[in-house]
């Protein structure tokens, strides 16, 4: 996505992707430790039977939940200084949940449906899936980073993209295929790929995992324009900053929250940070500036936004329109 300043991030060709060994040996599991045999006079008669069975007994168990973890989750694809997964979720009323796990390498970020100044989103195929209706990809509230090259909104480290899916016929196996494409990003931006497939079976449906459970609180709520709370958006309108057109939002929310707006195809905006103002602005604890950098010659009518304003582990999503005639030219 090319924007002002140029693009940092400049797309290289895909690296191969191969499918990470999830067997014992590659996990650092090398079986049981080979013990020297006891001289068999130091192992009484009467419970050693009593011993092989409790040994026994805990294998199975051990193999038992290794074929539970390995049910609940695709194998691991390498990517480019990443890895990604399908996870099993539990349930969402009649809807199923999984979700898209990413690892990256310290040092890189993926994006955010919405990148920012420069960078890749997320792009999802699920059309090999069997007995599948809809998927909807939910998106936690990114984070904001700033570099040489700009201002980019994703995440870091690790990220859980829950994902709410609904199959044909609930009494029928849903198998998920997913053909996954995303920017993985540290100086240059690399796109990677994976090719993911994972199993639900009927009535395996339970209450989220915890961190999916944290990934799912941190999707922001939808909230209309000027609702009551601690963390609202209270109002849109036009401002003009250095001469040039632009929008002041006016929240409620604490310090160091930030504020990531989305326009339709051909506008590009950006918020700053967020600015305190007096105790005595209509309930505002302050305002974000948000500058319009492009737009379309002939923009008129309406402009639809959202917006997300994200503080901590909370987040908020509001819808405004504004009509473009009362935009600066």
């Amino acid at each position: 996505m090319l924007r002002r300043g140029g693009l940092p991030c400049h797309p290289q060709p895909a690296v191969p992707h191969a499918i990470v060994d999830g067997s014992p040996a590659r996990q650092g599991y090398r079986g049981p430790r080979k013990m020297k045999p006891k001289p068999r006079a130091l192992v009484p008669r009467a419970i050693a039977p009593r011993r092989a069975a409790a040994v026994l007994g805990a294998m199975v168990g051990l193999v038992l939940a290794a074929a539970a973890v390995a049910g609940e989750a695709s194998p691991w694809v390498e990517g480019h200084h990443s890895r990604a997964r399908l996870v099993a979720g539990g349930a969402d009323g009649a809807a199923r949940l999984a979700a898209i796990e990413i690892v990256l390498d310290p040092g890189f970020k993926t994006y955010w449906r919405s990148p920012g100044e420069s960078g890749l989103p997320p792009a999802f195929d699920w059309a090999w899936s069997e007995n599948l209706s809809a998927a909807e990809v939910l998106w936690p509230a990114p984070h904001r980073f700033e570099d040489a090259g700009g201002v980019a909104y994703g995440y870091k480290d690790r990220v859980l993209l829950p994902v709410r899916v609904s199959p044909s016929d609930a009494g029928k196996p849903l198998r998920l295929a997913l053909k996954l494409d995303y920017g993985v990003c540290k100086d240059i931006c690399i796109p990677a790929q994976a090719s993911l497939a994972l199993a639900l079976r009927p009535g395996e449906a339970g209450p989220p995992a915890p961190e999916l459970a944290a990934a799912l609180a941190r999707v922001p709520r939808p909230q209309a324009l000027g609702a009551p709370g601690d963390l609202s958006i209270l109002a849109v309108d036009p401002e003009t900053v250095d001469g040039k057109p632009a929008l002041a939002v006016a929240v409620r929310a604490p310090p160091g929250a930030d504020l990531f707006v989305e326009a339709p195809a051909g506008w590009y905006v950006a918020a700053g940070r967020l600015q305190p103002l007096p105790a005595a602005s209509g309930g505002a604890d302050g305002r974000f500036l948000v500058e319009i950098f492009e737009r379309p010659k002939d923009a008129a009518g309406t402009l639809d936004l959202r917006l997300t304003l994200a503080a901590g582990e909370r987040a908020v999503e509001t819808a405004a329109r504004l009509d473009t005639a009362r935009l600066p030219r």
